[in-house]
């Protein structure tokens, strides 16, 4: 697998995972329907700034690993390998729907930003991910991990701002699509699910033949 292959694996299984309805999506409609598109916006930039940190010690864990532990590296792409497949087939199996997104609470733009920044921060299964992910990702084979794990925090930021930011723009289509409409957001689920099962399939062939 060449880099440039590793980093379209790692954007297929990161859209996969953003575009699925969770409360970082909802967070960012709430604010959006309810105060605006600049608030929106704001916590977006807010989610994003949480994505950034999670990044950060998602890279500063692999790196730590493959310096002072290198016999652990591939137990653990094995292991996240399989934990991705779990996530796939709990996603395909799932019945997503989103019944109401509620009043965002938020007085401010930059309350919106920080509550978004804690919102983020607060997700239990974020850290789960950054710890099963970034493993099958951050190579060293691939060179120095620190210009690599800058570029997977940019793919991240990025696309969260398109799907996040997309939503906090166009608030209303975003709604209708999300709010009572379950075969929509089931078939989000299921095809993240998919995604999910065949990047699992493949980082786990490259983990057993490395």
């Amino acid at each position: 697998m060449t880099y440039s292959d590793n980093l379209w694996l790692f954007f297929t299984l990161l859209f996969g995972i953003i575009v699925v309805p969770g409360m970082d999506m909802i967070f960012v409609l709430a604010n959006a329907l309810t105060r605006g598109r600049r608030a929106g916006l704001a916590a977006t930039a807010g989610i994003i700034a949480g994505g950034l940190v999670h990044s950060l010690y998602g890279a500063l864990g692999v790196g730590l690993l493959a310096s002072i532990m290198p016999v652990l590296f591939r137990p653990l792409l094995v292991g996240g390998a399989l934990y991705m497949a779990w996530i796939g087939v709990t996603l395909m199996r799932s019945s997503i729907t989103v019944d109401h997104l509620g009043e965002a609470e938020t007085r401010s733009s930059w309350e919106a930003l920080r509550r978004g920044f804690v919102t983020c921060l607060m997700n239990p299964k974020a850290y789960l991910f950054m710890l099963a992910i970034y493993p099958q990702f951050l190579r060293p084979e691939f060179g120095p991990l620190a210009p690599q794990a800058v570029v997977m925090g940019a793919m991240t930021a990025a696309t969260q701002l398109g799907v996040y930011g997309g939503m906090a723009v166009a608030a209303g289509s975003a709604r209708r699509l999300l709010v009572g409409n379950a075969s929509a957001t089931i078939w989000i689920g299921r095809i993240a699910g998919m995604l999910l099962m065949a990047v699992s399939l493949v980082t786990l062939w490259e983990g057993l033949m490395r």
